[in-house]
Order: structure tokens, then sequence, then C-alpha cells
């Protein structure tokens, strides 16, 4: 490893601020109070977060509309029928309308059935495993209970990086200045880093790894190198490092 711990805690002094969260998914859970609220939008955004950030933020935009005031409550108010009328000319992307309905359908119906996300997660959650990478499968396949939207939850089956996930799970389950950390049953010892082509290519750099692919495999192996740096909050420098790179030259 070419870095060590003073590196990555000067890079968070930096720029884990709230100040440079724009542009990325996250400052649409900054919007909202309420954790019920953080949470739903929480979700939406971070199954939103692939492709363009300008684009991501467009789209994310459009899928909160309808219910921008009170997501938790409003989603939960609205029958299924009108979910999928409201949304049936949304497209982000490889997302339709279809499918962003049938993703909040099971978004509502989680809530309605187990309260909340968290409970949901918990429910298939081992702490006694190192990380979550379990209890991302369980949490996923038990969230699918109307059926799967392809572009936006993964297939545990194909053991992806699950970025998506783990972004959502950071939000959750961190907490500083950034990070809203309104689960607090989990531990931030054990999530994983959210790897995509980006976060690889700085991972190569800073020697965390020297996988080429964005597999789950490639998104523990780095985990494990920061947990290495910070046992107890490994994926503490992740929006500090992703910033530096989209950000390193407009301070």
């Amino acid at each position: 490893m070419k870095y060590g711990r003073d590196f990555f805690d000067s890079l968070y002094e930096k720029w884990n601020s709230p100040k440079f969260i724009h542009p990325d998914p996250l400052e649409f859970l900054h919007r909202y109070k309420n954790p019920a609220d953080q949470e739903t939008a929480g979700l939406i955004a971070a199954c939103l977060a692939y492709g363009n950030v300008k684009q991501i933020l467009k789209s994310t935009e459009n899928a909160l509309m309808p219910i921008k005031e009170r997501p938790a409550e409003q989603l939960a108010a609205m029958p299924d029928d009108a979910i999928r009328e409201k949304y049936k000319n949304f497209k982000h992307r490889f997302t339709t309308g279809e499918e962003l309905a049938v993703f909040l359908i099971n978004l509502k119906t989680a809530r309605k059935k187990h309260g909340s996300l968290e409970q949901l997660f918990l429910m298939g959650d081992d702490k006694s495993e190192h990380t979550v990478e379990h209890s991302l499968y369980n949490f996923i396949n038990a969230f699918n209970s109307c059926g799967r939207a392809p572009s936006l939850t993964p297939d545990p089956a194909l053991k992806s990086s699950f970025k998506r996930i783990n972004l959502f799970l950071r939000w959750m389950v961190r907490k500083d200045s950034v990070d809203l950390g309104i689960w607090n049953k989990v531990s931030p010892s054990r999530l994983i880093i959210p790897l995509d082509t980006h976060m690889r290519q700085e991972a190569l750099k800073l020697g965390l790894t020297k996988r080429k692919d964005t597999s789950m495999k490639t998104a523990l192996e780095i985990s494990a190198a920061f947990r290495k740096i910070n046992p107890e909050d490994p994926i503490k420098y992740d929006f500090a490092i992703t910033r530096a790179g989209i950000r390193g030259d407009k301070e």
C-alpha cells in the first residue's frame, strides 16, 4: 500500500464537508429532517446513481417530484395504480417508468410491512459476519417482493459490487457532516466501499488493489485495505476520495 492513515485523514479533513456535496445525489437527502423521508429519498437517489452525474441529479429530481414534500408519507398514501400512472413517462438511461414504478411499489411495501428499510435490512443481517456482503443480498431479495426492476436493484446471483446499495448504506450508517447516520444498529466497521469505475481507478493509483474489475471481490479487497487503515470506519474516506477526483481542480 502506497499511502497511510495520515494521507487519508488529510483528504478527509480537506474534502469531507457539506460545501462539496454538490454535484452528488446525496444532496437530495439533506433536504429532509425526518429520517423516514431521508431513508425513502435515499434509496431512490442511490439506485438512480448510474451514468452522468448531471443526468442522475435531473432524474432523481423527476422521481422525487410527485412526493418531494414528504416522500415517505406521500409514497405510502399513493395506490399502486397511481404510482404506475404517475411515472409512466419517466426515463433514466436504461430505467423505464414501468421499472421505477415496480421499484417504488417495493419501497412502499417494504416500509409498510417492516416500518422502515432499516428493519428490513436487520431481518437479514448477521452481525457476526465481518462485512455486510450477505446481508446486502438478503436485503435486496426481500425488498423485491413485488418483482425486480433490473436497472435499479442488482441481482445477488451476479455478485456485482452492489455499488449503489453500498452507497445507500454509507449514507444511512455513517454519521458525520456529510453522511446522515440515521441507522444505528449496523456497525460502520462492516461497510463495503461503493465501487464504480472511478473508485476502482483511484484505488489502483492509491495501491489499495491490483484488481481491474468492479466485482464484489474487488470491492471487498479495497474495503479490507481501508479496514487496515481505519478498522472502526473503513469507508470514512469514500466521499473525500471521490470529491478530490471530481472537484480537485475546482476548489
